[in-house]
């Protein structure tokens, strides 16, 4: 241990004692450091940076993504895990797909009395969960982290693609998200408990997005997911949508919205299906249902017309859904 004040001789002790080059003022007290010596150094033109109370940063520049999570870190203390649009971003979520936000959201465990401070936002929890590690960084498990995110979100869009992202990239259900707001304080869940609610009757999130483009079509589907079977009863497909008078259908068809490269496997052979039996089918990408709306909707009107001018096939439905 260097002899106090003999500090800036040892570069190297304060990079151990940091973490990302981010360290505490009491840390740096025990090597001897003064506090007010800290804080000058953090003046403007110096050369460390204050980040948080009792936070600072062994330089001056910008502080990087894992500097200000490590801020927030040692900031909290012992017992706190990242929530929230950052631990989404850090567990695979794009950032496009997410809102935009500087801040850190930290569960703490509920008896610790810490205020948010800065660009951290503390959430005492009285269920707190155990968090994933991920490069050191503890993070609430990835339900609980889109959770958060959507509690403080009031636009349908925004919510429909967060949780679209939670499905498709982390691998959540609508159940078991519906299952973490039930479980919660009810606050800011409206818009994202009636969106899970309406998607755990749909095949996809993409048909969510469909069934509201269709209502602007002059013909639009009449059934939504009906089994549909050929003159002999053999079953051929069961379709995002699907008009009865003139027996089209309408397919949803994207990876971003499958679990598995498998089901493009089966889709190829469905869409063979169609063929054999005569149906006229219009595929889509769930991006163009929300980038081309109006291209969509009149590829959709002019399949309509033209399957209107062919005989129809000897299809049936099996089931009305």
């Amino acid at each position: 241990m260097p002899k106090r004040g003999r500090w800036e001789l040892h570069p190297d002790l304060l990079r151990e004692r940091s973490r990302h080059g981010v360290v505490r003022v009491a840390d740096l007290e025990v090597l001897g450091i003064d506090s007010k010596t800290v804080y000058r150094k953090c003046l403007p033109g110096g050369q460390w940076r204050r980040l948080l109370p009792g936070v600072v940063q062994l330089h001056n520049h910008d502080p990087t993504m894992d500097q200000h999570a490590a801020a927030a870190l040692l900031y909290a203390g012992a017992g706190a895990q990242i929530t929230g649009v950052e631990s989404c971003r850090r567990q695979g979520m794009r950032p496009a797909q997410l809102p935009v936000t500087h801040d850190v959201h930290l569960l703490i465990p509920h008896e610790r009395k810490i205020r948010s401070a800065g660009f951290v936002t503390i959430e005492r929890t009285l269920r707190l969960p155990k968090p994933a590690v991920r490069n050191e960084f503890p993070l609430a498990p990835l339900v609980r982290s889109t959770t958060d995110v959507l509690r403080r979100l009031y636009d349908d869009e925004m919510c429909t693609q967060v949780l679209i992202e939670s499905i498709q990239r982390g691998r959540c259900t609508p159940e078991m998200l519906l299952r973490e707001l039930n479980k919660g304080s009810q606050r800011g869940t409206a818009v994202p408990r009636r969106l899970l609610v309406e998607w755990t009757a749909v095949r996809s999130m993409a048909e969510a997005h469909a069934k509201r483009l269709s209502s602007r079509l002059v013909n639009p589907p009449s059934h939504w997911n009906p089994d549909i079977h050929d003159a002999s009863g053999r079953y051929i497909a069961c379709p995002d949508g699907w008009w009865d008078d003139v027996g089209m259908a309408w397919e949803i068809d994207s990876f971003e919205f499958h679990f598995a490269r498998s089901d493009y496997a089966r889709t190829l052979e469905r869409n063979t299906r169609y063929a054999a039996a005569g149906i006229p089918v219009v595929q889509t990408l769930p991006s163009e249902l929300t980038h081309n709306p109006a291209d969509v909707l009149a590829k959709l009107e002019a399949a309509y017309l033209t399957a209107k001018a062919r005989p129809r096939p000897a299809v049936h439905l099996a089931r009305v859904a």
